[in-house]
């Protein structure tokens, strides 16, 4: 198999011409519209992102200090985790500019691990009598 030597396309009229008829007839490169260069952010919208992202993670540090129980304190860390995760991902993903169709996939991904996730924690609840009850056996045999 002879691998050719392609020359550099110029840029002439007929060049041009061609790729448009290409492009008409649904072949080469330009009948993908959609295929470019990735969502460009400001700069100011980058900072701000970044500034609300470490404002959260302060927040996140200084409710620690207060006991909301061991419940309350998890509930809200997963709050500020979850705004912070939205963040990242609308603007740091560029879901807000991408298809919707991604952003269907992308939440379908993310409700499946909740799913099992919380499948997980339930199944937990069901063996803890047994986990008390073998805990309380070795500490009173090591006694």
């Amino acid at each position: 198999m002879a691998t050719e030597d392609k020359e550099p396309m110029s840029t002439t009229p007929q060049d041009a011409d061609a790729t448009a008829s290409l492009a008409a007839a649904g072949h080469g490169h330009d009948a993908h519209a959609d295929h470019g260069l990735a969502h460009t952010m400001p700069v100011w919208m980058l900072l701000a992102v970044l500034g609300a992202l470490m404002g959260l993670t302060i927040l996140t540090v200084s409710v620690t200090s207060f006991d909301l129980g061991s419940q309350g304190n998890l509930v809200v860390a997963m709050v500020i985790a979850t705004i912070k995760a939205t963040l990242v991902c609308t603007f740091f993903m560029h879901l807000l500019w991408d298809k919707k169709f991604h952003l269907i996939l992308f939440l379908t991904a993310v409700l499946f691990v909740i799913l099992f996730l919380s499948m997980t924690i339930t199944d937990r609840g069901e063996y803890q009598h047994g986990i008390d009850t073998y805990q309380n056996a070795t500490s009173s045999a090591t006694k």
